[in-house]
């Protein structure tokens, strides 16, 4: 009995925490406003069932007023549990919508066997998701990046492509016509392990690729995971260092001035400064 309270205690603040993180990221990059359409992409693992829910429990609770509406596209993979989400949504009550929109075929020709198909497969599922969100007047697409999706996708940039670029947690798209957001980027993936875990969400595996695994980015995840069990707070301060960026700290021509950066005679030197208080305190004679 003691074990079972203890456990709802912890499930509590689990769910505390996570909806905290959720409200703070949608306040702080202003992703939610009143009278928005916001379409909750539902691939049904377990980040979009735990974004699903929370914003669920925000729409009850928020000052404001805004609609949601569940999309799964369905790539028509072999052996793809059509019926799950459907029930599950059904059960909910939630307004769904299922695109089908065979990109598994596309994939599978395209790419040849044994390469990674992750980025086209990407690609693909992103047009087809614009695309609805068009046509249906949606004015924010909800993914479910978190924390730890941001973070692998930097050190993918920063180790691969040699760029300092992640996954932003409000986005517009590049024709501008759709505005995504990732209201979990400040929640930790263990958290939304454990809360997928203790809701039962019926998760549904990616098959598209069999047993294939994105290696870089398993990588990534792998080093994050060594760093927040060795290096306690270390993660949480990467994370950070993306929201105090100094330019000037930088070389990067496009984002800071260097080539017109000038001195400034109308101000005094600190050499200046430091003789002059020194003469007065009677220091330099």
């Amino acid at each position: 009995m003691a074990n079972a309270k203890k456990d709802r205690t912890e499930i509590n603040k689990l769910h505390k925490r996570i909806r905290r993180n959720v409200g703070t990221a949608i306040a702080d990059f202003k992703m939610i406003e009143e009278g928005d359409k916001v379409m909750v992409c539902l691939s049904g693992g377990k980040d979009s069932y735990t974004l699903l829910d929370i914003l669920l429990h925000l729409q009850k609770t928020a000052p404001i007023h805004f609609e949601i509406l569940a999309v799964n596209l369905d790539q028509k993979q072999p052996g793809f549990p059509e019926h799950v989400l459907p029930e599950y949504l059904e059960k909910l009550g939630v307004p769904y919508h299922i695109i089908e929109n065979d990109t598994y075929s596309i994939v599978k020709r395209v790419i040849p066997e044994g390469q990674t198909t992750c980025s086209l497969c990407s690609r693909l599922r992103r047009g087809s998701l614009y695309g609805y969100a068009k046509k249906q007047g949606i004015t924010k697409i909800a993914l479910g990046h978190h924390r730890d999706d941001i973070l692998e996708t930097f050190f993918l940039n920063l180790f691969y492509a040699g760029k300092l670029k992640a996954m932003p947690p409000k986005l517009r798209s590049d024709d501008g016509q759709n505005m995504v957001i990732r209201p979990l980027a400040y929640c930790k993936e263990k958290d939304i392990e454990q809360y997928a875990e203790y809701k039962e969400f019926p998760i549904i595996p990616c098959n598209l690729c069999g047993s294939q695994e994105n290696l870089q980015r398993q990588a990534m995840k792998k080093m994050l995971e060594n760093w927040d069990k060795n290096t306690p707070g270390r993660v949480e301060s990467i994370f950070a260092s993306l929201q105090n960026i100094a330019p000037s700290q930088l070389a990067d021509k496009e984002l800071f001035d260097f080539v017109g950066l000038q001195l400034n005679s109308s101000v005094e030197s600190e050499e200046d400064v430091f003789a002059s208080d020194s003469a007065g305190l009677g220091i330099l004679q």
